[in-house]
Parts: C-alpha cells; structure tokens; sequence
C-alpha cells in the first residue's frame, strides 16, 4: 500500500531555518496535490501550503514569505523550506498527498506519521 515518509524535522532558533521531506513509496497510479499541514497542542489542524503537480503553489498568510513548498515529480517529494521560524511554528507537521491507486479508481487521501519542529524563543 501507499505509504508517506517524512523527515527534516528538529529543534531550532528563532529565525532559524529547517527543511522537510516527504517521500510517496508503494503501488498507486498518480500523484496529484501535494501539501504540508500542522497542529499544535491544543489547536486545529491547519493548512500550510499545497502545490499542485504541475507547480501551482497555495501558501497560508500566516507562513507566507518565510515558506516555501516545491516538489520533485520523478521522485515522488514534497519538500518545505522554512525560513525566519518563530515560536508559534512550533508543531507537528504532517504530509497529504492526493493519490489515485489505480488509473481507475477515485482519488485518497494519504497522510504521513508527521514530523516535530520546535522553535526556540
């Protein structure tokens, strides 16, 4: 089955910077949307950023300018740049990705095991 491996994920500064990964493995057909999302404790989950296979980017305003999503078609990535962290970046950050498992079948939703990143003050 389809399976998302992230990583890149760590301590660091405020106004440091970390770079996440995420990897798609397994039997599926295509890859559609990419896109990172994150919870802090005792908060909803919120998107941060999407991109769409030929390179659209959607990036929440609250992340928008310090991070940057991109991907790698032949190696099934995802990638996140963040840049200029802050404290309220700290969260678990998860990977979905938009997979059709078969050429005929509907499209799923598959999610990663996420990944720690804290910002120091």
């Amino acid at each position: 089955q389809v399976q998302l491996v992230e990583s890149g994920g760590g301590l660091v500064q405020a106004g440091g910077s970390l770079r996440l990964s995420c990897t798609a493995s397994g039997n599926f057909f295509s890859i559609n949307v990419m896109g990172w999302y994150r919870q802090a404790p005792g908060k909803q989950r919120e998107l941060v950023a999407t991109i769409t296979r030929p390179g659209t980017t959607n990036t929440a305003d609250s992340v928008k300018g310090r991070f940057t999503i991109s991907r790698d078609n032949a190696k099934n990535t995802v990638y996140l740049q963040m840049n200029s962290l802050k404290p309220e970046d700290t969260a678990v950050y998860y990977c979905d990705a938009e997979i059709a498992p078969t050429r005929w079948e509907q499209v799923h939703d598959y999610w990663g095991q996420g990944t720690q990143v804290t910002v120091s003050s």
